[in-house]
């Protein structure tokens, strides 16, 4: 077999075990779980927790899995790709040329389900997803095959699963999260005054891919002296003394993904940023304490809100401090809950306010990263680690201390100049 990192069987016999129980309590038949890369590939992460198959950045991926009977992969040059030489939990891996419905369609006839319930991953909203993430044509093609059947929304029982990790998991999200701040090393060795923004963001990405994370990750970036809320990519903009670097960093290690949300100041942290760095740190502890196991997503808000209020200066120009949460499932998509609020803790989401009485459950994944704001919001410090939810409460995966850090005065001009898409040229 290729050198993949790679599941044990009895992870994948502890998954198929939880989802076939799951599914023979909803009286399904098959799960279907659509082939849709979207997303970095948050949206077709049910296809690959099943099956083993996918990675890479432009993988489809879909999979008919049954509550008995062999679990079929369809993909494009499947056997290549996902067949014996790449996973070992999956035998009946078919080439479909990217006739994705059509192919599974025929494998829930040769199943003799057609009349029966059949769930579908994606067929409604999910956390990111109000829309769903099948392809009509897939679907179209499904009901054609089966026009019997009975489809139904599997996405959430999908995510009952998959919330509570194994050991297995949990170490390979460790893994990510000690690539991620891999790569916070070397951006706080780029962050100097004249590199461009664009190169200290290459140099952090390139420090997690060659230790040998996968493509596609999520991120977000933005540098500035006051930079606010993070864009989709860096710009060309070289650096400042004192200026702030924000972003969402993940690395991907069999598809799983931690995240840190850190704060890197070149040379020099503005002051107000410091004490703002100071108090979330205060602030991050308490709430760590609160995340325990059977706490609901309300409850993590209002404490984020109340610790906050209790913990700030009376006077000055951090009194009236305000604060919201972020917080999201971490793993091998889009894991739940979606939680978004504003400062002050209103959520400004639907899946946030779906989720207000969602419990966290042991050893549950997330990425938390809340923000506190000066009382005229033109001030934000938000800060976040990937955390493990535990009886005694949340335990940060990172290493890496709380807070702002700040890159030592230093030479870097390890950058190309001979072709940019500035100049279009040498």
């Amino acid at each position: 077999m290729h050198p993949y990192r790679r599941f044990s069987l009895a992870e994948r016999d502890r998954r198929w075990k939880a989802v076939r129980q799951r599914m023979a309590e909803e009286n399904l038949a098959a799960i279907i779980a659509p082939p849709n890369p979207g997303n970095s590939t948050d949206w077709q992460a049910d296809a690959r927790y099943l099956s083993h198959c996918g990675g890479g950045a432009d993988t489809s991926i879909g999979v008919v899995f049954p509550l008995e009977g062999e679990v079929t992969v369809v993909a494009t040059s499947a056997q290549e790709r996902w067949g014996p030489l790449v996973q070992d939990w999956v035998a009946d891996v078919r080439t479909v040329n990217r006739q994705f419905g059509a192919a599974m369609g025929e494998r829930l006839r040769e199943l003799g389900l057609d009349g029966q319930r059949i769930g579908i991953s994606g067929l409604v909203g999910g956390t990111r997803t109000p829309e769903g993430t099948i392809m009509h044509g897939t679907y179209e093609a499904l009901v054609r095959a089966v026009p019997n059947a009975s489809f139904v929304e599997a996405g959430e029982l999908m995510q009952d699963v998959r919330e509570v990790k194994s050991q297995e998991e949990i170490d390979v999200l460790q893994c990510s999260i000690d690539l991620v701040e891999r790569a916070l090393e070397a951006q706080l060795a780029a962050a100097q005054p004249g590199v461009p923004d664009y190169v200290v963001w290459a140099e952090t990405m390139h420090a997690m891919f060659r230790r040998g994370s996968e493509l596609s990750v999520h991120f977000n970036w933005i540098s500035g002296d006051n930079p606010g809320r993070t864009l989709t990519r860096p710009t060309a903009r070289p650096l400042r003394e004192g200026d702030l670097i924000l972003g969402e960093i993940e690395a991907s290690v069999i598809g799983y993904r931690a995240q840190r949300l850190p704060v890197v100041a070149v040379n020099r942290c503005p002051p107000v940023i410091r004490d703002l760095s100071v108090i979330h740190g205060d602030m991050y502890a308490e709430l760590l304490e609160v995340l325990r196991a059977g706490a609901t997503v309300r409850e993590a808000i209002a404490a984020t809100v109340d610790i906050t209020r209790r913990i700030a200066p009376r006077s000055g120009p951090l009194a009236g401090l305000k604060a919201s949460l972020i917080l999201h499932g971490r793993g091998l998509g889009d894991d739940r809950p979606l939680v978004l609020t504003k400062l002050g803790g209103d959520p400004f989401y639907g899946a946030t306010e779906r989720a207000m009485e969602a419990v966290f459950p042991e050893d549950g994944v997330y990425i938390c990263k809340p923000a506190i704001s000066t009382a005229d919001g033109v001030f934000q410090f938000a800060w976040g680690d990937t955390v493990r939810v535990t009886a005694r409460g949340a335990r940060r995966m990172g290493r890496m201390p709380h807070g702002v850090q700040v890159s030592e005065p230093g030479s870097f001009t390890d950058w190309p100049t001979d072709v940019t898409v500035l100049s279009g040229g040498a």
